[in-house]
């Protein structure tokens, strides 16, 4: 794919540079997908298609505040590293 991807437990919870440069993708359930994009919509934005109904949300990198980011990727990486029941 070309873009780095951080993982847990094998699976990945983020992304980044897709789909250019300007763009990452953190991995939420539909939930928290709503409440940052509630509460941010210029800088989390759903993925199109099935992904996105499933969580997947992209985050404008220029425009995210660091708190915000931190907070997207916690909840990102908890959501797949407690699926394994680990």
């Amino acid at each position: 794919m070309g873009h780095p991807d951080f993982r847990a437990n094998g699976k990945v919870f983020a992304t980044l540079w897709y789909p250019d440069e300007s763009w990452g993708m953190v991995r939420l359930t539909p939930e928290q997908q709503k409440v940052f994009v509630g509460s941010e919509p210029a800088v989390f934005i759903p993925v199109k298609g099935a992904w996105g109904r499933q969580g997947a949300t992209s985050v404008r990198l220029q425009s995210v505040k660091a708190k915000s980011l931190r907070a997207a990727l916690t909840a990102a990486w908890q959501n797949v590293r407690t699926k394994s029941g680990k």
